[in-house]
C-alpha cells in the first residue's frame, strides 16, 4: 500500500486490509488475531475483527500531513 492509500483508510479496517498494509497474508493475520498476537489493537465485533487505523499508521511510521 502506498502512503496515500494508508492515509485514506477509514478509522478502523478489516484484518485483510491491515494485513496488506503489514505485508502479511489473510491466513497469517487471522491466526495472529485469534491468538491475540497482532502488533496493533484488534477489536472483535461479533464474528468480525477490526484494526484501529491510527495504531496501524503509528506502527508503520506513517504521519498524517
Amino acid at each position: 500500500m502506498t502512503r496515500s492509500d494508508l492515509l485514506a483508510l477509514p478509522p478502523a479496517v478489516d484484518l485483510v486490509t491491515a494485513g496488506r498494509a503489514l505485508g502479511l497474508g489473510r491466513s497469517k493475520v487471522y491466526q495472529l488475531a485469534q491468538r491475540g498476537e497482532m502488533p496493533v489493537r484488534t477489536l472483535r465485533l461479533g464474528s468480525a475483527y477490526r484494526v484501529v487505523t491510527a495504531e496501524l499508521l503509528e506502527l508503520l511510521g506513517v504521519q498524517p500531513e
